[in-house]
């Protein structure tokens, strides 16, 4: 039996095409929340980054998230200078969901992407918050104090709701995308 390639003229295209439907949800599909200490949205690309790790696997799913979420950060005078973080950040959010989702022995699968898109969720919680927290002290110049309440009182409840949105989005569509993308041959 063949092994594999990851990096195959299919992954590549796969790959993408996620990327590209991750850019135009996260840059069309958002709602911006203005604050006096720095700028924040309400999104739904993360469910199209979620659905990519869940359905196809985690490596794919993380570039295309990586990838499309930068692309949103570089066109962005506000965000172009984070696109290099924020393409980490969403990698290993997306990377986590999909480890979670396709290396776990959750049963039954509806259970398993519900944990894996909480796991990607909090994954991003934590890593958005610890950016903004030092972004915030290191880089803007508040004291750690304002970096603290600023990112704890705008930023924090704007990305919880975000990975709750993500989470129930995707968990709820992946069920109903499967079945259609093994018949089209586009799953394996």
């Amino acid at each position: 039996m063949e092994k594999k390639k990851f990096f195959s003229i299919r992954n590549i295209t796969l790959t993408g095409v996620l990327a590209a439907a991750i850019f135009v949800l996260t840059k069309f599909v958002s709602i911006p929340i203005p604050s006096p200490l720095g700028n924040t949205a309400l999104s739904v690309g993360n469910a199209m980054c979620f659905l990519a790790a869940m359905l196809f696997d985690p490596l794919t799913g993380a570039l295309a998230a990586g990838i499309g979420n930068a692309l949103v950060d570089l066109i962005s005078p506000a965000w172009a200078a984070d696109f290099w973080m924020t393409f980490i950040n969403k990698f290993l959010m997306t990377f986590v969901c999909g480890i979670i989702m396709h290396k776990t022995p959750i049963k039954p699968e509806n259970l398993r992407t519900w944990i894996s898109g909480l796991g990607g969720a909090l994954t991003y919680c934590v890593l958005y918050v610890a950016k903004n927290i030092l972004s915030g002290a290191l880089v803007k110049g508040f004291t750690w104090q304002v970096a603290v309440v600023e990112t704890l009182s705008v930023k924090l409840p704007v990305t919880l709701a975000n990975g709750v949105i993500a989470t129930v989005c995707a968990a709820l569509l992946y069920p109903a995308l499967k079945i259609p993308l093994k018949k089209a041959h586009i799953l394996d």
